[in-house]
Protein backbone atom coordinates (compact mmCIF):
# COMPACT_ATOMS: atom_id res chain seq x y z
CA UNK A 1 0.00 0.00 0.00
CA UNK A 2 1.12 3.29 -0.64
CA UNK A 3 2.51 5.24 2.29
CA UNK A 4 1.44 8.58 1.57
CA UNK A 5 -2.37 6.89 1.32
CA UNK A 6 -1.74 5.25 4.72
CA UNK A 7 -0.32 8.98 5.74
CA UNK A 8 -3.25 10.82 4.74
CA UNK A 9 -5.57 8.28 6.91
CA UNK A 10 -3.48 9.12 9.58
CA UNK A 11 -3.68 12.80 9.19
CA UNK A 12 -7.38 12.23 8.89
CA UNK A 13 -7.71 10.55 11.80
CA UNK A 14 -5.96 14.03 13.87
CA UNK A 15 -8.23 16.55 12.03
CA UNK A 16 -11.55 14.14 13.60
CA UNK A 17 -9.51 13.94 17.07
CA UNK A 18 -9.18 17.90 16.50
CA UNK A 19 -12.93 18.36 15.74
CA UNK A 20 -13.83 16.82 19.14
CA UNK A 21 -11.32 18.67 20.94
CA UNK A 22 -12.72 21.82 19.76
CA UNK A 23 -16.26 20.87 20.51
CA UNK A 24 -15.72 19.39 23.89
CA UNK A 25 -13.34 21.94 25.53
CA UNK A 26 -14.92 25.27 25.08
CA UNK A 27 -16.08 26.86 28.62
CA UNK A 28 -13.38 24.49 30.03
CA UNK A 29 -11.35 25.84 33.01
CA UNK A 30 -8.58 24.25 35.66
CA UNK A 31 -11.24 21.74 37.43
CA UNK A 32 -12.20 20.59 33.70
CA UNK A 33 -8.57 19.84 33.05
CA UNK A 34 -8.45 18.09 36.14
CA UNK A 35 -11.41 16.35 36.98
CA UNK A 36 -13.80 17.12 33.78
CA UNK A 37 -15.71 18.76 36.55
CA UNK A 38 -16.97 16.34 37.87
CA UNK A 39 -19.81 15.44 35.54
CA UNK A 40 -18.59 12.85 33.01
CA UNK A 41 -20.48 9.70 32.12
CA UNK A 42 -19.39 6.35 33.34
CA UNK A 43 -19.93 4.81 30.44
CA UNK A 44 -18.13 6.84 28.58
CA UNK A 45 -15.19 6.57 30.92
CA UNK A 46 -15.25 2.72 31.09
CA UNK A 47 -15.24 3.01 27.61
CA UNK A 48 -12.65 4.97 27.26
CA UNK A 49 -10.21 3.54 29.77
CA UNK A 50 -9.97 0.27 27.65
CA UNK A 51 -8.19 2.15 25.24
CA UNK A 52 -5.96 3.72 28.04
CA UNK A 53 -5.49 0.57 29.76
CA UNK A 54 -4.24 -1.51 26.84
CA UNK A 55 -1.90 1.19 24.46
CA UNK A 56 -0.17 -0.01 21.78
CA UNK A 57 2.00 -2.17 23.28
CA UNK A 58 -0.45 -4.42 24.17
CA UNK A 59 -1.95 -4.48 20.54
CA UNK A 60 1.31 -5.60 19.19
CA UNK A 61 3.30 -7.08 21.94
CA UNK A 62 0.90 -9.81 23.67
CA UNK A 63 -0.01 -11.33 20.22
CA UNK A 64 3.88 -11.36 19.68
CA UNK A 65 3.57 -13.02 23.05
CA UNK A 66 1.21 -15.88 22.38
CA UNK A 67 4.43 -17.96 20.29
CA UNK A 68 6.82 -18.12 23.27
CA UNK A 69 4.40 -17.45 26.10
CA UNK A 70 1.48 -19.57 25.34
CA UNK A 71 -1.89 -17.83 26.83
CA UNK A 72 -0.26 -17.49 29.89
CA UNK A 73 -0.74 -13.73 29.57
CA UNK A 74 -4.46 -13.99 30.59
CA UNK A 75 -3.34 -15.62 34.11
CA UNK A 76 -2.23 -11.77 34.68
CA UNK A 77 -6.10 -10.54 33.09
CA UNK A 78 -7.80 -12.91 35.85
CA UNK A 79 -5.54 -11.13 38.48
CA UNK A 80 -6.71 -7.99 37.03
CA UNK A 81 -10.05 -9.21 38.23
CA UNK A 82 -9.41 -9.50 41.70
CA UNK A 83 -7.29 -6.44 41.76
CA UNK A 84 -10.60 -4.00 40.21
CA UNK A 85 -12.76 -5.41 42.82
CA UNK A 86 -10.28 -3.93 45.38
CA UNK A 87 -10.42 -0.33 43.43
CA UNK A 88 -14.24 -0.27 43.31
CA UNK A 89 -15.30 -1.18 46.32
CA UNK A 90 -12.40 0.51 48.64
CA UNK A 91 -9.98 3.02 47.11
CA UNK A 92 -12.90 4.66 45.08
CA UNK A 93 -15.50 5.28 48.14
CA UNK A 94 -12.24 6.55 49.40
CA UNK A 95 -11.62 9.07 47.43
CA UNK A 96 -14.76 10.63 47.08
CA UNK A 97 -15.42 10.67 51.26
CA UNK A 98 -12.47 12.68 50.25
CA UNK A 99 -13.51 14.59 47.40
CA UNK A 100 -9.87 14.45 46.23
CA UNK A 101 -9.02 16.05 43.23
CA UNK A 102 -4.79 14.27 43.22
CA UNK A 103 -5.36 10.65 44.95
CA UNK A 104 -1.50 11.49 46.61
CA UNK A 105 -4.02 14.14 48.60
CA UNK A 106 -4.81 11.42 50.61
CA UNK A 107 -1.19 10.96 51.81
CA UNK A 108 -0.60 14.22 53.11
CA UNK A 109 -3.50 13.94 54.80
CA UNK A 110 -2.81 10.21 56.59
CA UNK A 111 0.75 11.20 56.80
CA UNK A 112 1.79 14.41 55.86
CA UNK A 113 4.10 16.58 53.36
CA UNK A 114 6.75 13.77 52.53
CA UNK A 115 4.46 10.89 52.21
CA UNK A 116 2.52 13.17 49.88
CA UNK A 117 5.34 14.45 47.52
CA UNK A 118 7.04 10.49 47.82
CA UNK A 119 3.51 9.34 46.33
CA UNK A 120 3.56 11.87 43.39
CA UNK A 121 6.69 11.14 42.31
CA UNK A 122 7.10 7.31 42.49
CA UNK A 123 3.92 8.00 40.01
CA UNK A 124 5.45 11.03 37.94
CA UNK A 125 9.14 8.64 37.05
CA UNK A 126 6.75 5.28 36.21
CA UNK A 127 4.29 7.20 34.19
CA UNK A 128 6.93 9.63 32.22
CA UNK A 129 8.98 6.12 31.44
CA UNK A 130 6.49 3.24 30.99
CA UNK A 131 3.82 6.22 28.40
CA UNK A 132 7.34 6.96 26.57
CA UNK A 133 8.36 3.44 25.92
CA UNK A 134 4.81 2.75 24.53
CA UNK A 135 5.08 6.17 22.62
CA UNK A 136 8.52 4.85 21.10
CA UNK A 137 7.06 1.42 20.00
CA UNK A 138 4.27 2.54 18.24
CA UNK A 139 6.11 5.50 16.94
CA UNK A 140 8.75 2.99 15.59
CA UNK A 141 6.40 1.07 13.88
CA UNK A 142 4.60 3.86 12.09
CA UNK A 143 8.40 5.12 11.11
CA UNK A 144 9.17 1.70 9.48
CA UNK A 145 5.52 1.17 7.48
CA UNK A 146 5.30 4.80 6.86
CA UNK A 147 7.60 7.41 7.36
CA UNK A 148 10.81 5.77 6.97
CA UNK A 149 9.49 5.51 2.88
CA UNK A 150 8.41 8.96 2.50
CA UNK A 151 12.18 10.42 4.18
CA UNK A 152 10.68 11.66 7.62
CA UNK A 153 13.37 11.32 9.75
CA UNK A 154 12.07 9.66 13.31
CA UNK A 155 12.61 12.68 15.21
CA UNK A 156 10.67 14.71 13.02
CA UNK A 157 7.72 11.98 13.23
CA UNK A 158 8.09 11.85 17.07
CA UNK A 159 7.79 15.65 17.62
CA UNK A 160 4.88 16.26 14.92
CA UNK A 161 2.75 13.24 17.02
CA UNK A 162 3.55 14.59 20.22
CA UNK A 163 2.79 18.18 18.93
CA UNK A 164 -0.71 17.12 17.69
CA UNK A 165 -1.27 15.79 20.85
CA UNK A 166 -0.88 18.59 22.84
CA UNK A 167 -3.25 20.33 20.11
CA UNK A 168 -6.21 18.55 21.76
CA UNK A 169 -5.18 18.03 25.24
CA UNK A 170 -4.10 21.76 26.70
CA UNK A 171 -7.14 23.71 27.02
CA UNK A 172 -9.72 20.54 27.96
CA UNK A 173 -7.57 18.23 29.91
CA UNK A 174 -9.68 15.26 31.03
CA UNK A 175 -12.98 17.01 29.95
CA UNK A 176 -12.23 16.20 25.99
CA UNK A 177 -9.93 12.79 27.07
CA UNK A 178 -13.53 11.31 28.02
CA UNK A 179 -14.35 11.75 24.33
CA UNK A 180 -11.36 11.31 22.82
CA UNK A 181 -11.11 7.74 24.54
CA UNK A 182 -14.08 6.71 23.75
CA UNK A 183 -13.13 7.45 20.00
CA UNK A 184 -10.01 5.94 20.01
CA UNK A 185 -11.21 2.35 21.88
CA UNK A 186 -13.91 2.42 19.05
CA UNK A 187 -11.52 2.41 16.17
CA UNK A 188 -9.10 -0.22 18.35
CA UNK A 189 -11.37 -2.59 18.95
CA UNK A 190 -13.42 -2.34 15.56
CA UNK A 191 -9.45 -2.79 14.03
CA UNK A 192 -8.92 -5.80 16.30
CA UNK A 193 -12.21 -7.37 15.47
CA UNK A 194 -11.81 -6.90 11.50
CA UNK A 195 -8.39 -8.20 11.39
CA UNK A 196 -9.37 -11.00 13.14
CA UNK A 197 -11.96 -12.13 10.69
CA UNK A 198 -10.07 -11.00 7.72
CA UNK A 199 -7.21 -12.97 8.65
CA UNK A 200 -9.07 -15.57 9.79
CA UNK A 201 -10.55 -16.27 6.35
CA UNK A 202 -7.11 -15.89 4.47
CA UNK A 203 -6.40 -19.31 5.91
CA UNK A 204 -9.95 -20.68 4.57
CA UNK A 205 -11.08 -21.44 8.06
CA UNK A 206 -13.66 -20.03 10.72
CA UNK A 207 -13.63 -18.99 14.40
CA UNK A 208 -13.94 -22.60 15.59
CA UNK A 209 -11.53 -24.67 13.65
CA UNK A 210 -8.72 -22.34 14.12
CA UNK A 211 -9.27 -21.98 17.99
CA UNK A 212 -9.02 -26.08 17.46
CA UNK A 213 -6.03 -25.61 15.26
CA UNK A 214 -4.42 -23.14 17.81
CA UNK A 215 -5.29 -25.59 20.56
CA UNK A 216 -2.91 -28.36 18.98
CA UNK A 217 -0.30 -26.35 18.48
CA UNK A 218 -0.59 -25.64 22.04
CA UNK A 219 -0.78 -22.01 21.79
CA UNK A 220 -4.03 -21.43 24.15
CA UNK A 221 -2.49 -23.60 26.92
CA UNK A 222 -3.43 -21.27 29.66
CA UNK A 223 -2.03 -22.26 33.62
CA UNK A 224 1.59 -22.84 33.74
CA UNK A 225 2.44 -25.12 36.69
CA UNK A 226 5.82 -24.90 36.98
CA UNK A 227 6.52 -22.92 40.52
CA UNK A 228 9.82 -22.23 39.44
CA UNK A 229 8.82 -20.31 36.26
CA UNK A 230 8.40 -16.74 36.32
CA UNK A 231 5.15 -17.16 34.89
CA UNK A 232 3.96 -19.77 37.16
CA UNK A 233 0.13 -19.48 37.36
CA UNK A 234 0.01 -17.94 40.59
CA UNK A 235 2.64 -15.71 40.41
CA UNK A 236 0.77 -13.99 37.67
CA UNK A 237 -3.13 -14.20 39.38
CA UNK A 238 -1.10 -12.43 42.41
CA UNK A 239 1.20 -9.99 40.11
CA UNK A 240 -1.58 -9.19 38.16
CA UNK A 241 -4.35 -8.60 41.48
CA UNK A 242 -1.65 -5.86 42.46
CA UNK A 243 -0.42 -4.53 39.52
CA UNK A 244 -4.29 -3.57 38.76
CA UNK A 245 -4.30 -2.19 42.32
CA UNK A 246 -1.16 0.15 41.90
CA UNK A 247 -1.10 1.27 38.32
CA UNK A 248 -5.15 1.59 38.13
CA UNK A 249 -5.97 2.21 42.03
CA UNK A 250 -3.22 4.38 42.94
CA UNK A 251 -2.48 5.60 39.35
CA UNK A 252 -3.28 9.37 39.27
CA UNK A 253 -3.85 9.23 35.45
CA UNK A 254 -6.72 5.77 35.69
CA UNK A 255 -8.44 7.26 38.68
CA UNK A 256 -8.51 10.87 37.47
CA UNK A 257 -10.80 9.93 34.83
CA UNK A 258 -12.92 7.59 37.48
CA UNK A 259 -13.22 10.63 40.09
CA UNK A 260 -14.56 12.42 37.39
CA UNK A 261 -17.72 10.62 37.53
CA UNK A 262 -20.82 12.23 39.21
CA UNK A 263 -20.66 9.89 42.25
CA UNK A 264 -19.50 6.84 43.90
CA UNK A 265 -22.47 4.14 42.34
CA UNK A 266 -21.51 5.67 38.73
CA UNK A 267 -17.68 5.37 39.87
CA UNK A 268 -18.33 1.47 40.94
CA UNK A 269 -20.33 0.63 37.90
CA UNK A 270 -17.19 2.26 35.71
CA UNK A 271 -14.86 0.12 37.11
CA UNK A 272 -16.73 -3.26 36.78
CA UNK A 273 -17.94 -2.90 33.56
CA UNK A 274 -14.29 -1.67 32.02
CA UNK A 275 -13.08 -4.53 34.43
CA UNK A 276 -15.78 -7.12 32.18
CA UNK A 277 -14.95 -5.57 28.64
CA UNK A 278 -11.47 -5.87 29.52
CA UNK A 279 -11.72 -9.74 29.90
CA UNK A 280 -13.24 -10.00 26.57
CA UNK A 281 -10.66 -7.77 24.81
CA UNK A 282 -7.85 -9.20 26.02
CA UNK A 283 -8.76 -12.68 25.01
CA UNK A 284 -9.32 -11.74 21.72
CA UNK A 285 -5.67 -10.09 21.88
CA UNK A 286 -4.81 -13.72 22.47
CA UNK A 287 -6.65 -15.19 20.17
CA UNK A 288 -5.42 -12.82 17.31
CA UNK A 289 -1.39 -14.05 18.97
CA UNK A 290 -2.43 -17.39 17.67
CA UNK A 291 -3.74 -16.29 13.97
CA UNK A 292 -0.87 -14.50 13.32
CA UNK A 293 1.13 -17.30 14.30
CA UNK A 294 -0.57 -19.82 12.49
CA UNK A 295 -0.77 -17.60 9.29
CA UNK A 296 2.88 -16.58 10.05
CA UNK A 297 3.99 -20.61 9.99
CA UNK A 298 1.95 -21.21 6.56
CA UNK A 299 3.70 -18.70 4.83
CA UNK A 300 7.14 -18.97 6.03
CA UNK A 301 6.80 -15.88 8.26
CA UNK A 302 10.14 -15.07 10.44
CA UNK A 303 10.27 -11.74 12.18
CA UNK A 304 10.46 -10.25 16.26
CA UNK A 305 7.45 -10.63 17.86
CA UNK A 306 6.22 -7.37 18.36
CA UNK A 307 6.71 -7.03 14.45
CA UNK A 308 4.35 -9.87 13.31
CA UNK A 309 1.35 -8.16 13.31
CA UNK A 310 2.10 -5.16 11.55
CA UNK A 311 4.15 -7.55 9.26
CA UNK A 312 1.27 -9.56 8.35
CA UNK A 313 -1.45 -6.29 8.35
CA UNK A 314 0.35 -4.46 5.97
CA UNK A 315 1.74 -6.96 3.65
CA UNK A 316 1.08 -7.60 -0.25
CA UNK A 317 -0.94 -10.44 0.53
CA UNK A 318 -4.14 -8.24 1.70
CA UNK A 319 -5.26 -5.47 0.74
CA UNK A 320 -4.68 -1.93 1.57
CA UNK A 321 -8.18 -1.56 3.31
CA UNK A 322 -6.39 -4.05 5.86
CA UNK A 323 -3.15 -2.00 6.39
CA UNK A 324 -5.37 1.02 7.14
CA UNK A 325 -7.19 -0.24 9.35
CA UNK A 326 -4.46 -2.02 11.42
CA UNK A 327 -2.71 1.62 11.63
CA UNK A 328 -6.45 3.54 12.84
CA UNK A 329 -6.44 0.89 15.23
CA UNK A 330 -2.43 0.97 16.14
CA UNK A 331 -2.77 5.00 16.61
CA UNK A 332 -6.28 4.48 18.16
CA UNK A 333 -4.59 2.22 20.75
CA UNK A 334 -1.42 4.66 21.65
CA UNK A 335 -2.87 7.72 21.70
CA UNK A 336 -5.73 7.30 24.91
CA UNK A 337 -2.29 5.87 26.91
CA UNK A 338 -0.08 9.21 25.59
CA UNK A 339 -2.68 12.07 26.13
CA UNK A 340 -4.13 10.83 29.31
CA UNK A 341 -0.20 10.44 30.49
CA UNK A 342 0.72 13.99 29.60
CA UNK A 343 -3.04 15.22 31.12
CA UNK A 344 -2.34 13.14 34.58
CA UNK A 345 1.07 13.88 34.74
CA UNK A 346 0.37 18.03 34.40
CA UNK A 347 -2.34 17.50 37.37
CA UNK A 348 -0.12 15.67 39.14
CA UNK A 349 2.84 17.91 39.26
CA UNK A 350 0.71 21.11 39.53
CA UNK A 351 -1.18 19.92 42.52
CA UNK A 352 1.15 17.86 44.35
CA UNK A 353 4.81 19.16 43.91
CA UNK A 354 3.52 22.72 43.50
CA UNK A 355 0.45 23.06 45.29
CA UNK A 356 -1.36 25.27 42.41
CA UNK A 357 -4.92 24.85 44.16
CA UNK A 358 -3.28 25.88 47.70
CA UNK A 359 -1.91 28.97 46.65
CA UNK A 360 -3.10 32.29 45.96
CA UNK A 361 -3.48 33.50 42.47
CA UNK A 362 -6.08 34.28 39.86
CA UNK A 363 -7.64 31.56 37.63
CA UNK A 364 -5.50 33.20 34.72
CA UNK A 365 -2.28 32.49 36.46
CA UNK A 366 -3.02 29.07 37.57
CA UNK A 367 -4.00 28.40 34.00
CA UNK A 368 -0.76 29.73 32.72
CA UNK A 369 0.99 27.77 34.95
CA UNK A 370 -0.67 24.57 34.04
CA UNK A 371 -0.01 25.34 30.29
CA UNK A 372 3.71 25.70 31.30
CA UNK A 373 3.66 21.99 33.17
CA UNK A 374 2.02 20.54 30.01
CA UNK A 375 3.98 21.59 27.23
CA UNK A 376 7.01 20.93 29.96
CA UNK A 377 6.13 17.22 29.94
CA UNK A 378 5.82 17.15 26.08
CA UNK A 379 9.31 18.01 26.20
CA UNK A 380 10.36 15.54 28.41
CA UNK A 381 8.40 12.93 26.72
CA UNK A 382 10.06 13.54 23.07
CA UNK A 383 13.70 13.38 25.03
CA UNK A 384 12.68 10.00 26.07
CA UNK A 385 11.50 8.45 23.01
CA UNK A 386 14.78 9.45 22.02
CA UNK A 387 16.72 7.97 24.80
CA UNK A 388 14.46 4.55 23.73
CA UNK A 389 15.11 4.87 19.90
CA UNK A 390 18.61 5.09 20.86
CA UNK A 391 18.69 1.82 22.91
CA UNK A 392 16.42 0.38 20.16
CA UNK A 393 15.10 -2.35 21.80
CA UNK A 394 11.29 -2.99 21.09
CA UNK A 395 10.50 -6.11 23.17
CA UNK A 396 9.53 -3.65 26.00
CA UNK A 397 6.62 -4.79 27.36
CA UNK A 398 8.23 -7.43 29.85
CA UNK A 399 10.31 -3.95 30.78
CA UNK A 400 7.12 -1.79 30.87
CA UNK A 401 5.71 -4.66 34.02
CA UNK A 402 9.03 -4.87 35.31
CA UNK A 403 9.61 -1.08 35.68
CA UNK A 404 5.91 -1.00 37.08
CA UNK A 405 7.27 -3.18 39.77
CA UNK A 406 10.05 -1.26 41.05
CA UNK A 407 8.15 2.20 40.89
CA UNK A 408 4.81 1.42 42.09
CA UNK A 409 5.75 -0.32 45.12
CA UNK A 410 5.73 2.44 47.61
CA UNK A 411 2.77 3.52 46.33
CA UNK A 412 1.40 0.19 47.05
CA UNK A 413 2.86 0.31 50.54
CA UNK A 414 2.27 3.54 51.33
CA UNK A 415 -1.59 2.83 50.71
CA UNK A 416 -1.80 -0.10 51.84
CA UNK A 417 0.04 1.18 55.58
CA UNK A 418 -2.45 3.64 55.73
CA UNK A 419 -5.84 1.78 54.79
CA UNK A 420 -4.48 -0.97 56.80
CA UNK A 421 -3.29 0.45 60.18
CA UNK A 422 -4.01 3.09 62.87
CA UNK A 423 0.01 4.04 62.81
CA UNK A 424 1.69 7.40 62.59
CA UNK A 425 4.78 7.78 60.54
CA UNK A 426 8.18 9.63 60.91
CA UNK A 427 7.60 11.78 58.32
CA UNK A 428 11.27 12.39 58.07
CA UNK A 429 12.36 8.88 57.22
CA UNK A 430 9.55 8.04 54.42
CA UNK A 431 11.86 9.02 51.17
CA UNK A 432 14.43 6.90 52.78
CA UNK A 433 12.41 3.71 53.15
CA UNK A 434 10.48 4.67 49.76
CA UNK A 435 14.21 4.40 48.30
CA UNK A 436 15.75 1.46 50.00
CA UNK A 437 12.46 -0.93 49.27
CA UNK A 438 12.46 -1.06 45.72
CA UNK A 439 16.25 -1.42 45.57
CA UNK A 440 16.14 -4.48 47.79
CA UNK A 441 13.25 -5.57 45.69
CA UNK A 442 15.33 -4.58 42.58
CA UNK A 443 18.48 -6.81 44.03
CA UNK A 444 16.07 -9.55 44.76
CA UNK A 445 15.16 -9.80 41.21
CA UNK A 446 18.85 -9.38 39.79
CA UNK A 447 19.64 -12.35 41.60
CA UNK A 448 16.86 -14.53 40.77
CA UNK A 449 17.25 -13.65 37.14
CA UNK A 450 20.61 -12.31 36.27
CA UNK A 451 20.34 -13.14 32.35
CA UNK A 452 17.39 -11.00 32.27
CA UNK A 453 19.36 -7.91 32.63
CA UNK A 454 21.88 -9.35 31.01
CA UNK A 455 19.74 -9.34 27.71
CA UNK A 456 18.69 -5.97 28.98
CA UNK A 457 21.65 -4.45 29.65
CA UNK A 458 24.23 -6.08 27.20
CA UNK A 459 26.67 -6.76 29.84
CA UNK A 460 27.52 -10.03 31.92
CA UNK A 461 26.22 -9.67 35.74
CA UNK A 462 28.13 -13.10 36.60
CA UNK A 463 25.74 -14.08 39.02
CA UNK A 464 23.73 -17.12 37.27
CA UNK A 465 25.86 -19.32 39.66
CA UNK A 466 24.39 -17.23 42.80
CA UNK A 467 20.49 -16.82 41.76
CA UNK A 468 20.67 -21.19 41.54
CA UNK A 469 22.74 -21.63 44.98
CA UNK A 470 19.94 -18.98 46.60
CA UNK A 471 16.95 -19.29 44.49
CA UNK A 472 16.69 -22.91 43.02
CA UNK A 473 16.19 -22.03 39.91
CA UNK A 474 12.95 -19.85 40.91
CA UNK A 475 12.26 -16.81 38.94
CA UNK A 476 10.16 -13.42 40.39
CA UNK A 477 7.80 -12.67 38.05
CA UNK A 478 5.00 -9.79 38.12
CA UNK A 479 5.48 -10.60 41.95
CA UNK A 480 7.93 -8.42 41.73
CA UNK A 481 5.16 -5.47 43.03
CA UNK A 482 4.30 -7.26 45.53
CA UNK A 483 7.71 -8.05 47.00
CA UNK A 484 8.69 -4.64 46.86
CA UNK A 485 5.24 -3.44 48.77
CA UNK A 486 6.03 -5.83 51.30
CA UNK A 487 9.72 -3.90 51.86
CA UNK A 488 7.93 -0.92 51.85
CA UNK A 489 5.26 -1.48 54.37
CA UNK A 490 7.60 -3.44 56.65
CA UNK A 491 9.95 -0.29 56.34
CA UNK A 492 7.01 2.07 56.87
CA UNK A 493 6.12 -0.03 60.25
CA UNK A 494 9.87 0.15 61.55
CA UNK A 495 9.50 4.39 61.27
CA UNK A 496 6.32 4.38 63.03
CA UNK A 497 4.49 4.66 66.15
CA UNK A 498 1.10 4.02 67.51
CA UNK A 499 -1.84 6.47 66.71
CA UNK A 500 -4.94 7.60 67.55
CA UNK A 501 -8.39 6.08 66.16
CA UNK A 502 -8.96 9.91 64.20
CA UNK A 503 -5.83 9.18 62.55
CA UNK A 504 -6.77 6.38 60.41
CA UNK A 505 -8.80 8.58 57.98
CA UNK A 506 -8.87 6.07 55.69
CA UNK A 507 -12.02 3.61 56.54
Amino acid sequence: MSPIVMFSFVIGYFVLLLAVAYFTSRGSNNESFFIGNRNSNWMLVAFGMIGTSLSGVTFVSVPGGVGTGNFFYYQIVLGYLLGYMVIAFVLIPLYYRMNLTSIYTYLEKRFGINAHKAGAFFFILSRVVGATARLYLVISILQLFIFDKLHIPFEVTALVILLLILLYTFEGGVKTIIYTDTLQTTGMLLGLVVCIIVIIKAMGMDFGSTLSLMNEKGYTKLFNTDVKAGSFFLKHIVGGMFIAIAMTGLDQEMMQKNISVKNIKDSQKNIMTFTAVLMVVNFLFLFLGGILYLYASTNNIKVAPDDLFPTIALSDAFSGTIGIIFIIALISALFPSVDGAITSLTSCFCIDILGINKKAGTEKEKKRTRLKVHFTFAAVFFIMVLIFKAINDKLIIDFILKFAGITYGPLLGLFSFGILTKRQLNDKMIWTVCIIAPLLALGLDVLSSPEWYEKKLHVTLGLKSVSESIFSGYKIGNELILINGIFTFMGLWLISKKGDSKANISL
